[in-house]
């Protein structure tokens, strides 16, 4: 399996024949490492609807007949625009043709910008995603929470990747507490620097989260991980 940061929160995984973006912002993004115009995929997942998460999801979809995941409410809401979707929601899991995946909660907002003013897209989520037997848990936008500690003893996590710029999410130093809580083995940090306030010490969280055991790995716009 190999997993791109493209930057922001939007990751692409591909796996076999199949290949998932996550949160795919990418226009307008000046830390994006591809274009929308760019992506090959057949899966496109959620976490929440803020604009700097759905970024160019109808674009893709619709380019490459690919099927939405996401919340019921934002899955509602593109599927009437024509786009292939599947709903689901905190705590429920299904399986796909990649693999599995279980949304989880988050501690934030979801609403999206459009025309007539924002509108409300349900709640916000994390995502846990087991493809090749492996685990990745992609936390969204959140605050630290307790709970942090059963979603990693309930599926162990191989690769968490955990926001870490502040302000609108954890810090990183509660990012390192969610490594302590969650126990992955490797701690990737998003949603940091895409703009000044966010803008952190990624190798304060890499030295934090190796602390806190695991192996923290800090991807640029473009790097790969892969399993």
């Amino acid at each position: 399996m190999k997993i791109t940061f493209l930057g922001h929160s939007c990751l692409l995984i591909e796996s076999g024949p199949h290949r998932l973006i996550i949160d795919p912002f990418l226009s307008g993004n000046d830390t994006a490492a591809a274009a929308a115009s760019d992506i090959q995929c057949d899966f496109i997942l959620l976490t929440h609807g803020h604009d700097d998460h759905v970024g160019d999801t109808v674009d893709i979809a619709r380019r490459n007949d690919a099927t939405l995941i996401a919340n019921f409410e934002i899955a509602d809401f593109f599927g009437g625009q024509g786009l292939k979707t599947h709903g689901m929601y905190h705590g429920g899991a299904h399986h796909f043709p990649f693999g599995r995946v279980k949304f989880t909660i988050a501690h934030h907002g979801s609403s999206l910008g459009t025309a007539s003013g924002r509108i409300a897209m349900g709640n916000p989520a994390g995502l846990l995603i087991t493809i090749d037997g492996k685990t990745l848990y992609h936390a969204g936008d959140t605050g630290l929470f307790l709970d942090m500690k059963l979603i990693g003893e309930l599926d162990p996590i191989d690769v968490a990747f955990l926001p870490i710029g502040d302000n609108f999410t954890m810090g990183v130093d509660d990012a390192a507490k969610a490594v302590e809580f969650l126990k992955p083995k490797i701690a990737v940090p998003i949603h940091y620097n895409t703009w000044p306030i966010i803008a952190v010490d990624a190798d304060d969280f890499a030295r934090q989260a190796t602390a806190a055991g695991a192996i923290a790995r800090v991807l640029r716009p473009g790097e790969m991980l892969e399993l």
